[in-house]
């Protein structure tokens, strides 16, 4: 469990430290909106499906508070939508898509393998499939959302 809790800090700190990288360049105000989106709408959705059962976080640095994972849900999903908004800032919708595919690759593929050989998280009636297709579903809506917001630089 120690090691599991050492992991959480170290995740969270290089989250917090790419995120300060990603806010090095402009339009520093449309990454910061679409990290606070994802963040928004990631923590919803991760408290329906942990209230749901669906899925648990069995170790976690704010177990007394919270049955969902702060780290991922405030912290790492997000960086990593503002990563992907950067990649896709001037790009058309294949490219929204095929990048949305990637990015939820490294998602899905780094859960499952902390699913198998961690206590951070385990599946109920979750499924890998399952996160892949969320993660790509909500990285696609907040884009499309941020895409028609008037007055953006692009």
């Amino acid at each position: 469990m120690m090691v599991e809790k050492t992991m959480l800090w170290l995740l969270a700190l290089i989250g917090v430290g790419l995120f300060v990288f990603s806010m090095r360049k402009p339009p520093i105000k449309e990454w910061l909106l679409f990290f606070l989106l994802t963040s928004y709408f990631s923590s919803i959705i991760g408290v329906i499906v942990v209230e749901e059962g669906m899925l648990t976080y069995p170790v976690n640095l704010f177990n007394r508070h919270f049955d969902s994972s702060l780290t991922y849900e405030y912290v790492l999903f997000p960086v990593l939508g503002v990563y992907y908004y950067q990649s896709t800032f001037r790009s058309g919708w294949i490219g929204y898509v095929l990048k949305a595919v990637i990015y939820s690759g490294i998602i899905t593929i780094t859960e499952f393998f902390l699913e198998k050989y961690t206590d951070l998280i385990h599946y109920e009636s979750w499924t890998w499939y399952y996160t892949f297709l969320s993660t790509l579903l909500l990285l696609l809506i907040i884009r499309i959302i941020v895409n028609f917001i008037p007055g953006r630089d692009q």
